[in-house]
């Protein structure tokens, strides 16, 4: 029988294509979600797996939950036996996070506090936890390695994901184990010290970075305790850098304005991901062309996203 893995967030964007890289690998995803960044689609499941269960021709339990329902997540964990848990759940904007620092205390670590008191109780043991760069602060070096210092956030948002890697990390000591809807683009900020002014990002795309979650998940196997992993590709684009690359994918001009600097943004931000290649055996296949190609593809079959497309 298939391991069942639990996919918090398993209807938002990357989440619902870790669960197609689950099935694709022989697990059984059960995924939850609480649609505050999914669509709603047939019979109040997120239409990302209700297209996921059309392509793979298969059917996926989903529940309707936010992790801020203790009871709920107890009742789940009761009656399924889970092998792992992946986390996706959370809120996630960096500027809306420094608008409302509270809401994002609140919703991002008490669920996941109640998700890792519930996974103790049960005796769930093996977590992927889908953190983000912003742990790194402003970077001293770059490409960002596992050794790079933590904890020099410049937002809310990325505060809340090095708390939850701190957490976890103290648990596992503790536990002993381990589109053309936009008149323009908005830039923020052209006079950060980079090649063009924009900010530099290291950009992936959606596949890799959901196989990068398998491959985690697969090294769990071998008690490997708790470790971090930096997946990318290596190398940062610039903004404008991305916006021309867009342009050639769509074959369309792509208006933009250069708008005020983004508070809790940094100039350049991008991973060394050698340690996940070495102990992982993952890299990043898809260049900034494809990752391109494929985003103008999907977004031009689903100019509102989930909310009325074609799969």
């Amino acid at each position: 029988m298939a391991e069942k893995v639990l996919v918090t967030g398993g209807g938002g964007y990357i989440g619902s294509h870790c669960v197609v890289e689950l099935i694709e690998a022989g697990y059984q995803p059960i995924v939850v979600d609480n649609f505050s960044n999914a669509v709603r689609g047939e019979g109040n499941v997120p239409e990302s797996i209700r297209r996921i269960e059309k392509l793979l021709k298969t059917s996926i339990e989903f529940h309707e939950l936010d992790l801020l329902d203790r009871p709920g997540l107890e009742k789940l964990f009761k009656k399924h036996s889970f092998s792992a848990v992946i986390h996706f759940a959370g809120l996630k904007a960096v500027g809306e996070s420094v608008e409302k620092p509270l809401l994002y205390y609140k919703v991002n670590l008490t669920a996941f506090m109640n998700l890792l008191e519930v996974m103790q109780a049960h005796r769930v043991r093996n977590l992927v936890f889908s953190s983000s760069a912003t742990v790194y602060g402003d970077p001293q070096r770059l490409p960002i390695d596992e050794q790079h210092p933590v904890g020099g956030c410049t937002n809310p948002y990325g505060k809340t994901k090095y708390f939850i890697e701190e957490m976890v990390k103290d648990h596992c000591k503790a536990e002993k184990v381990a589109v053309g809807r936009r008149e323009c683009l908005s830039v923020y900020g052209n006079d950060y010290d980079t090649i063009d002014g924009t900010g530099v990002r290291d950009y992936i795309h959606v596949v890799d970075l959901a196989k990068g979650h398998i491959a985690a998940l697969k090294k769990l196997k071998e008690d490997c305790g708790c470790k971090v992993y930096n997946l990318g590709t290596g190398k940062g684009y610039s903004v404008l850098e991305m916006v021309k690359a867009m342009e050639k994918a769509s074959g369309k001009e792509i208006p933009y304005k250069i708008a005020p600097r983004r508070g809790g943004d940094v100039a350049s931000c991008y991973a060394d991901p050698r340690v996940a290649e070495k102990e992982l055996g993952w890299k990043a296949q898809f260049d900034l062309e494809r990752m391109c190609e494929d985003l103008w593809r999907w977004q031009s079959m689903n100019p509102t996203g989930f909310s009325n497309g074609t799969c």
